[in-house]
């Protein structure tokens, strides 16, 4: 699900008003398999270019990192004779995890599949409604207004976004997220396409992960727009995210119209995807832990970063040479209360979200993991955030989901300042500058991080 914490009107998201509408395509359901190797995969580990970009490989040799294993694609064997299995269509795949995302018409067209010898596993993760909400773009304006007259900042309303974890430092010595590539996971980017205040931002491309696909990705939900807004643009005196010169991916991870298990396999590829083109950070504001179908709901015990599949994958991107930014979720006040997944995964940075005095907002999520870990592991502005919506409005917003990017923002500048530092050794120290980081807990984790702080620390373990 999208993290958003405080729910307003159609209007006020930036996307059109909706109608419901016959689910396309009829009656789907949609089945994960687990396979169990990959013998017979024709790719090898020492001809890594096969399968991941220059840019991967250059990022994993930087960090003293080796293809291994996991990176290794699913033999085009197995798959050909799932895809040839009558009424069986192959959605997506994830290598690190050996499963593979099937879309059928009828269940019993499962049965062969699950007599297959390499298949270990099949799990039902998605039954499609019979109707779904459909949302329209909406207007936009053609200039973004300040909505408080009286700023005079170079940074407009965004400056407690960025002044609250102590960045303006970092953009002062001139690193603003140059040469960074992040990878935005959400559910829709409404409108990044015509607000004229968006139209510098470096996009690298689009993804659409999701298995009913959209006409585009900029007319869905407007969630991703006010996330990337926070790190992206550019208008000195009104508004400037955190990495305003980072060059970003923006994919389509989320489906808005059903929550169910099937996302995360969206998300896996999403990851994997991400990896190969080489990013350096990967963003997601998405959260799960209840679905459509309540017997497929998460429980706390599996809050340990290995058991739910979006966290195992998560869990694996540090040793990729990805920094993973998540909001932490905004459970606080419902029944859940604590972090949803995955950020219970391993060496990512969880973000929980606090208001302009410093103290937490009481939507955000809570630790630790049910393994004990330290969970959020940091905080950032989310009661409320500086954003700009789909509509091209700057205003702000309340949820874990701005909070995330921000941080995510500023890694890319902190990351351009020492760029020696592994993915380890970048998260290590922005918990260290946490102004909680002596007496970590289960509601602030280490603290609002310094970045200012967490560059002079990253600068005496590896230099610059």
């Amino acid at each position: 699900m999208v993290c958003s914490a405080c729910p307003i009107n159609a209007a006020e998201q930036g996307y059109g008003i909706n109608s419901w509408v016959k689910f396309p395509g009829g009656k789907t359901y949609l089945f994960r398999l687990t396979l169990a190797d990959k013998n017979g995969t024709p790719y090898s580990l020492q001809s890594p270019q096969e399968f991941l970009s220059q840019k991967a490989i250059d990022r994993r040799k930087r960090q003293g990192l080796s293809v291994d294993s996991t990176d290794l694609p699913l033999p085009p064997a197995y798959l050909n004779r799932i895809s040839s299995t009558a009424g069986v269509e192959v959605l997506c795949v994830s290598k690190w995890n050996k499963t593979v995302l099937v879309r059928v018409k009828d269940p019993s067209k499962i049965k062969p599949l699950v007599a297959l010898p390499f298949v270990v596993k099949s799990q039902k993760v998605f039954t499609s409604p019979d109707s779904i909400k459909k949302s329209d773009r909406s207007l936009y304006h053609e200039d973004l207004e300040k909505w408080d007259g009286d700023i005079d900042d170079e940074y407009g309303m965004s400056a407690q976004n960025i002044d609250l974890i102590n960045g303006r430092m970092l953009h002062r010595w001139g690193f603003r997220g140059k040469g960074m590539t992040i990878a935005v996971f959400d559910g829709g980017f409404m409108n990044v396409d015509r607000i004229p205040a968006m139209h510098g931002i470096r996009i690298a491309g689009t993804r659409d992960f999701v298995a009913f696909k959209s006409h585009s990705i900029y007319e869905e939900h407007d969630h991703g727009t006010k996330v990337l807004s926070t790190m992206a643009v550019n208008q000195p005196g009104v508004f400037v995210g955190t990495a305003p010169d980072a060059t970003y991916w923006l994919i389509r991870a989320e489906d808005t119209s059903t929550e169910s298990l099937a996302e995360e396999d969206y998300w896996a590829a999403s990851a994997e995807f991400a990896d190969s083109v080489g990013v350096d950070i990967i963003s997601s504001s998405l959260g799960f832990q209840d679905f459509d179908d309540k017997t497929t709901d998460h429980q706390y015990s599996e809050l340990d970063g290995r058991h739910a599949l979006i966290s195992r994958t998560a869990s694996l991107l540090a040793s990729k040479g990805i920094v993973h930014v998540n909001s932490a979720g905004n459970e606080g006040m419902g029944t859940w209360k604590k972090i949803n997944f995955p950020a219970d995964a391993s060496d990512i940075l969880a973000v929980g979200a606090v208001n302009p005095k410093r103290k937490n907002a009481t939507f955000s999520s809570v630790g630790p993991s049910e393994d004990g870990r330290v969970k959020p592991d940091i905080m950032a502005l989310g009661s409320p955030a500086s954003v700009i919506s789909g509509r091209g409005a700057a205003n702000s917003d309340m949820g874990t989901s701005f909070a995330a990017p921000t941080i995510s923002g500023m890694v890319a500048c902190l990351w351009q300042s020492v760029p020696k530092a592994t993915a380890f050794e970048v998260m290590d120290a922005i918990r260290r500058s946490g102004d909680n980081y002596s007496t970590p807990n289960n509601v602030f984790g280490y603290g609002i991080p310094d970045f200012e702080k967490a560059y002079h620390i990253l600068t005496k373990v590896v230099g610059k």
